[in-house]
């Protein structure tokens, strides 16, 4: 498998994603585009898009090539905390350790396994047939509240509120060391590492703008446990914006290399509130959820 990262040129904008990739990538037809879009793997600023999906200048497609293979995800009966849930959309609150969606490596064991179980056929289509329902996601190592579509209308809706920085994402995190203001904002433009392609940056080459809030809840010898708020939603964003600023999120080896948090087996994040207007009722909704147990045992230690 590789990875193509592709900047739109301006003379494309408005040209159907499948079209300007057929155009783009000459070793690809454009009846494998549309397979690779079906099975998941382009990416429109991180969020997978259809076929008919029509191109923007500041759009970061990320289009993954390799072996064509007829993928699809299985439901599997795997237990879900469901937070809330109706005939338009759920609200998850995933534990750390599950992927959200199959990816090479992981096709088996994913929410979107569990969703396919629990929802059956009530699911959107948008992403395709590998993240059906999925919105937005958040890291396998990261726990907390995802929001997941029951069909096009409401996903269509949520993703709009998510492009418009109106949908509220509030996470808890656990970083090393303490930050010189009590409160404040990191802004600062993100994308792939050159170096590390599996890894993001602070980079002012092929970015895009990112900006996380974030506020000192209490702060310990070694380690502060703070709130942020997500002013957009970037691939790693507060992962790698704590690291930035030079205090990465406890147990990230990633981003980070402290050794005393390393038992944590991976980052101390958890997504701890979401909040939208209801896409179809037009209702503003708003769900929390508690420090799960990795996290709570974490901050005992070190209290």
């Amino acid at each position: 498998m590789s990875e193509l990262l592709i900047e739109v040129p301006q003379e494309f904008h408005g040209e159907r994603i499948d079209k300007f990739l057929s155009v783009l990538v000459p070793d690809c037809s454009r009846n494998s585009i549309q397979k690779l879009i079906e099975q998941g793997n382009v990416t429109i600023n991180g969020v997978s898009v259809n076929k008919k999906y029509k191109v923007n200048t500041d759009d970061e497609i990320l289009l993954i090539t390799g072996e064509l293979k007829p993928l699809d995800a299985e439901p599997e009966n795997i237990p879900l905390d469901i937070v809330y849930e109706d005939d338009d959309l759920l609200v998850v609150n995933k534990p750390r350790g599950m992927v959200v969606h199959p990816a090479p490596g992981n096709y088996s064991g994913t929410l979107v396994n569990a969703l396919l179980y629990h929802c059956k056929d009530s699911l959107s289509g948008i992403n395709g047939v590998l993240r059906p329902g999925i919105v937005h996601r958040i890291d396998k190592d990261t726990s907390g509240l995802l929001i997941v579509a029951k069909n096009d209308k409401a996903h269509i809706g949520l993703a709009e509120q998510i492009k418009e920085h109106s949908f509220t994402r509030e996470y808890n995190a656990i970083i090393c060391g303490h930050l010189k203001e009590t409160e404040g904002t990191v802004n600062a433009p993100i994308g792939r590492n050159p170096k590390d392609r599996k890894k993001m940056c602070v980079t002012m080459q092929n970015s895009k703008n990112a900006v996380t809030h974030y506020k000192v809840i209490t702060e310990f010898d070694k380690y502060s446990h703070i709130s942020l708020k997500l002013e957009t939603g970037r691939t790693h964003q507060i992962r790698v914006h704590m690291a930035h600023i030079g205090h990465p999120v406890a147990g990230d080896l990633v981003y980070g290399n402290d050794k005393r948090s390393a038992e944590l087996n991976g980052q101390c994040l958890h997504a701890i509130k979401i909040g939208f207007v209801h896409p179809i009722k037009n209702e503003y909704m708003e769900f929390s959820s508690n420090l799960p147990d990795y996290f709570e045992n974490f901050l005992n230690k070190i209290k």
